[in-house]
């Protein structure tokens, strides 16, 4: 089982960016793809950005233009660069892991805006 550790999150006023990170224990290519959902409490968790094997990307329509997903082969490491906060980004962030259709998590990383 993969372990997958999000580092990155915190307060942030609307406007603002910050730099969410996925560290893997294992080989990055060991996987379909990666990415990141957010849930609200008490809501569902949704796709927000995903990187497939081929280094090919995928957004939310709600955060395109404004996040970048992307990743480090040689630290087995995914980011989700977050711009122009709004919000509504207010959520906890969660990396996954896909090998076949079987999803691994991490545990949650908390973005809230500060205004």
């Amino acid at each position: 089982q993969v372990q997958l550790v999000e580092s990155g999150g915190g307060l942030v006023q609307a406007g603002g960016s910050l730099r969410l990170s996925c560290a893997a224990s294992e080989n990055i290519f060991t996987f379909n793809a990666m990415g990141w959902y957010r849930q609200a409490p008490g809501g569902q968790r949704g796709l927000v950005a995903t990187i497939n094997v081929g280094g090919n990307t995928a957004y939310a329509d709600s955060v395109k233009d404004r996040f970048a997903i992307s990743r480090d082969n040689d630290k087995n490491t995914v980011f989700l660069q977050v711009n122009r906060l709004k919000q509504e980004d207010t959520d906890v962030y969660y990396c996954y892991a896909r090998l076949l259709n079987r999803n691994s998590w991490g545990q949650g990383t908390q973005v809230t805006d500060s205004s």
